[in-house]
Formats: structure tokens, C-alpha cells, sequence
């Protein structure tokens, strides 16, 4: 039984004729058919000014080949991975699709993480090859040792700046950014693009193209293997779901490109069906954000609803016009009917709901954008993609609609598709966990609409996602036991209405030590990222427990969430 389907849109029909091949086809696909089209912009605001720069399609596919050609000389060959350590800007594109091209795994990550992050991922994938921002040399250099890596590859955050920015940049800010002499044996990224064509190399829509870190209920990060296929699917899916035109769009990504989310409907989606795709480096620049909208005029814009707040928040958001936007999914957090309503109202673009994770390319379902959306739902199936309710206890029978309603019960959401990851890195276990008999368990709790409409009630897992960035407190609460001074340590998520949640600590003091916030905050500022960091931190004598001494973070929950429902 499949409702859902009655609901389409009438031009989506529920099986797609899928392309074969790899992912580095895309880049000369959409070279042949739009040479003179611009294919990046790099939109950077500073000192209250907007400035860009920009490739056409064919100066790109010039960059990547030149690259890619780079990366055998260096020894790079089909399987090994790459590490990108970059923000949204054009060195991401080229190191992704060079790496892609001579047949590499990237292996993106977050340019936040802290030096303990970055080291144990390095360690994990086994990266011989690490393109990373010139501030972030030292980093890796700090973890160097423990890890495969053989060669960094340098590049300055200014190198695609427009000239009287790449001035400013190096006059005033550069000096006091973190650097570091290169080792023997790393190398800067300019003179390795202009190398000539790579040798070519046989890739198969079955092998891995991508490793994206996400975490567990043990908080130990895990590497999703997504393939070509996986990832070429998931962009055919969204491009027709969302009705996009080739050669005639422009894709804001302000979602990081080191996410599933960004990579998928912003740069992978944005060189299928050869649109503009513009990077901006720093989102939380609101207005810059705004400026960029209102200047570049895209038509796709992914979002988490920390862009949807924050841009409302703007008092003379009215100068500005985002009417070109006509596509406007959002994922990350779920998007409050209240955050919907306000952004439509004072923008005229709608935004709409949809649903996924990095095991699934990512997305799996979401709300028509131009039909029947029902806010508070994460909307529909995609096309060759089925989703199914399961008891919460077994994980076997499905769960059934109460007499007399419109929704089933909640029980944990399955899913299956062409999107669905191939496994875990290195972990035959956990892959045989989370996928069983081919049907994805995404340890969220959901319901479904008769109608094949479905909304998520809860997660099974105990992640938090601050603006989007997935938070694992069993991570955290690692890090907080190292201290020398904490003997328990239990971490929760609190709703906060800007970013969706944001993380709180609970710990017990070890005997007779007087322990002080701003100590503790300081420890975890030198051992995470910046957005894992507590945003609250509470001393107690004890933490609630279960019978058998189990530390109950739900009576946690329960005890933040009881003052708020008073309100």
C-alpha cells in the first residue's frame, strides 16, 4: 500500500528513468551542453559589502582536470580517499570532482571540528591526501603523525576573491589567521591546477564515491559509503521533484557542502541540471546572505530553519527582494508551522518540509513544493522510494491506524530506495544492524497520514541538531569525563527557537573538587567544535538513574520540558 502516490504532483511519476555512470560525468555533461554558462559564484560579504567572482563551466572542467591530473601524479589511485577540510567555496567543487574523476572517495569534512575530530577521521578512512584551507594546516599538522597522511594540499580562502577583496583580505585579516610553514612533501593548490588532462579511469555506479562522517547511539563517528549511484539517484529525484529546468537555475548553497544535504541538492543537483550554483562561505552572516539572494536572484534555495528565523528576524529585510527563489526545501530541524508562515509572509517565498539522512543520500521524502504541502508533516515518498511504520519494540509488524484515525501509531520509520547507502566504512556490524532485509532503520519515530503523509514525533536516537548540524551526546559526555574533575556527565538537547536546539550538560563533581562552569566550558571549547560546545552546563550532586544505576536522560528531558509547559 502505497497512499502517497495518489498525492503527487501530476508531472512526477512514481518510477524515474535513472543515468548511469559516475558523478564526475556531470561536470562535462554540463560543460558540452552550457560551455559559456557560469557554473560557480562565489559570493562573499565583508566589511558591509557584497563581492563576487565567478567560473563559467568550461574554465571549471579546466580546473578539475588539471587537478585530477595532479592527484595521480600524487599517487592517488581508484579507492584511495581524499580528505576536503573546506567551507563552501570553489576549491571544495574542484577537490570534490577531481577526487571523483580519478576514481578517489572524498571524504568531506567539517572545517569546525577540533583537532581530536579531524584526527580520529583521518585515522578512520585512511586519507592519504588532505586539501585543506591554509588556516587549517596547523590542525592537521597537529595530528599528522597519528594518521596515513602523506600530502596536504594548501589553498588561501582568498584565492577566488575579485581583486579589491583579495587586497583587503591580505591587508587586514590574513596576518591574523593561523598558519604555519609547509612540510616537505605538502604543496599549495594553485600550481597543481594547471596540469593537463588525467588519465582516465574505470568507475562503476556501484562504488563508493563519497564517505560522509555521522554519528551513533555510542557517539563514535561512522563513514556512510555512498556510491555514484546512490548520489546520481538522489539528485534525479530532487530535480523532478522540484520541477528544476536545464541551463536555466541558480542554486544558493549556504548549507555547508560537507553535509549530505548541501552536497546533494546544492552542488550535485546544481551540475546535473546545469545551474548556477552560488557558494556562500559563511551563513551566519545574515545579511550578507540576504545581500546574496537579493543580487544573484537564485531559484533553489535549501535551507535549515535557522536561515528561515534568522532571516525574518531582519528588521529591513523589506529593502531586500527573494522573490526569484521558487524552490525552497527545508530540512535539518523541523520547521515550526509558526517559522513557515512568518518567512512566507514577509518574503512571498514558501518554504517546505521534507525529510532524510546521510544513509539515504539524504532525502527520502518531502512536501510537494508547488501542490498539497501540510505543514507540520515532512510530506511524501519520493519517487522509488517506500516508507513503512514498525513496532517500536520488535521492529517487525507494521503499525496500524487506530479505529477512528486518520494517523497510525507511531512506530519507528523504514525506509527503502535506490538512495540508500551501501554500508558503513569498515563496520559489516552496524551495516547489518541499521540495514536489514534491504529496509533502513532510521531510529525515528513517525507517523502516517492515510493519505501517505508522514510527520516525525520523536527520535529514537538522542542526537541533537543545533541549526542543522547533527550533535551525538554520547560524544560530548566522552569528552566531559576526561576532565579530571567530573566523575558523571550526561548530555540532552533543549529546544531553542533560533536554532532548533542547543546542547546542555548535567554533571556530578568528583569527590571533594569544586568544579566551575566556565572551567568546564573552556575544556570543551579545546576538545570539540565549536557547535558541540554546551551551551548550558548544570552542577548536580547526582544524576537520575534506573534501577540497575542506568543514567536516565529521558527524566533529564522530562524535567527541562515540565517549567516550559507551564508557560
Amino acid at each position: 500500500m502505497r497512499p502517497w502516490l495518489a498525492h503527487y504532483e501530476p508531472s512526477v511519476r512514481p518510477h524515474l528513468d535513472y543515468r548511469q555512470g559516475r558523478l564526475g560525468d556531470l561536470l562535462p555533461e554540463a560543460r558540452r551542453r552550457f560551455p559559456a554558462r557560469v557554473a560557480v559564484v562565489f559570493s562573499v560579504a565583508a566589511g558591509g559589502r557584497l563581492y563576487s567572482s565567478s567560473l563559467s563551466y568550461t574554465r571549471l572542467q579546466r580546473l578539475v582536470n588539471g587537478f585530477a591530473a595532479s592527484l595521480q601524479r600524487l599517487g592517488v589511485r581508484k579507492g584511495d580517499r581524499v580528505a576536503l577540510l573546506l567551507p563552501n567555496c570553489p576549491q571544495f567543487v574542484v577537490a570534490y570532482l577531481a577526487t571523483l574523476v580519478v576514481g578517489g572517495i572524498a571524504v568531506p569534512f567539517n572545517p569546525l571540528y577540533s583537532a581530536r575530530e579531524v584526527g580520529y577521521q583521518l585515522q578512520d578512512c585512511g586519507a592519504r591526501v588532505v586539501v585543506a584551507l591554509s588556516q587549517l594546516y596547523p590542525l592537521v599538522q597537529q595530528v599528522r603523525a597519528q594518521t596515513e597522511v602523506e600530502t596536504v594540499v594548501v589553498t588561501r580562502i582568498k584565492e577566488y576573491f575579485p581583486p579589491l577583496l583579495r587586497l583587503l583580505f591580505t591587508l587586514t585579516r590574513e596576518r591574523r589567521l593561523p598558519s604555519a610553514p609547509l612540510a616537505a612533501g605538502d604543496l599549495e593548490l594553485g600550481p597543481l591546477l594547471r596540469s593537463s588532462s588525467p588519465q582516465p579511469v574505470a568507475v562503476e555506479p556501484e562504488d563508493t564515491a563519497v564517505l560522509l562522517y555521522t554519528g551513533g547511539t555510542t557517539g563514535v563517528s561512522k563513514g556512510v559509503e555512498l556510491s555514484h549511484r546512490n548520489l546520481l539517484v538522489n539528485a534525479e529525484q530532487n530535480r523532478v521533484w522540484a520541477h528544476l529546468a536545464d541551463g536555466a537555475e541558480t542554486v544558493l548553497a549556504a548549507v555547508p557542502l560537507f553535509h549530505a544535504f548541501g552536497l546533494t541538492c546544492c552542488l550535485n543537483l546544481g551540475l546535473m541540471t546545469g545551474a548556477t550554483l552560488v557558494l556562500v562561505p559563511n551563513p551566519t552572516d545574515t545579511r550578507g546572505l540576504v545581500r546574496s539572494i537579493h543580487r544573484h536572484r537564485p531559484s533553489v534555495f535549501p535551507v535549515v530553519p535557522t536561515f528561515l528565523v534568522a532571516i525574518t528576524s531582519l528588521p529591513d529585510l523589506d529593502r531586500y527582494d527573494l522573490r526569484s527563489i521558487r524552490v525552497c526545501p527545508c530540512a535539518g530541524n523541523p520547521l515550526a508551522p509558526a517559522v513557515q508562515r512568518g518567512f512566507w509572509a514577509r518574503t512571498g517565498v514558501r518554504p517546505v518540509e521534507g525529510y532524510g539522512l546521510t544513509e539515504a543520500s539524504p532525502v527520502v521524502m518531502g512536501n510537494p513544493p508547488f501542490g498539497d504541502d501540510r505543514q507540520g508533516t515532512v510530506g511524501l515518498p519520493y519517487p522509488d522510494t517506500v516508507a513503512r511504520l514498525v513496532d517500536l519494540e520488535t521492529g517487525q509488524r507494521l503499525v496500524p491506524w487506530p479505529e477512528g484515525s486518520d494517523w497510525t501509531s507511531p512506530g519507528e520509520l523504514v525506509v527503502r530506495g535506490p538512495q540508500v547507502m551501501k554500508g558503513y566504512w569498515r563496520r559489516p556490524e552496524e551495516t547489518a544492524a541499521q540495514l536489514r532485509d534491504g529496509w533502513l532503520h532510521t531510529g525515528d519515530i513517525a507517523q502516517m497520514h492515510r493519505d501517505g503523509y508522514f510527520r516525525i514525533v520523536d527520535r529514537k536516537k538522542d542526537m541533537i541538531i543545533r541549526s542543522g548540524m547533527n550533535i551525538y551526546p554520547a560524544e560530548i559526555e566522552a569528552v566531559l569525563l576526561e576532565h579530571s574533575g567530573i566523575l558523571e556527565a550526561l548530555v540532552i538537547g533543549v529546544p531553542d527557537e533560533t536554532r532548533g536546539e542547543l546542547v546542555k550538560a548535567f554533571v556530578v563533581p568528583r569527590h571533594a573538587v569544586t568544579l566551575a562552569v566556565e572551567d568546564i566550558l573552556a575544556f570543551c571549547r579545546e576538545n570539540l567544535a565549536r557547535f558541540k560546545v554546551p551551551a548550558t552546563v548544570e552542577i548536580r550532586r547526582e544524576l537520575p538513574k534506573s534501577a540497575v544505576g542506568k543514567p536516565l536522560r529521558r527524566a533529564l528531558r522530562d524535567e527541562v520540558a515540565a517549567p516550559a509547559a507551564q508557560q
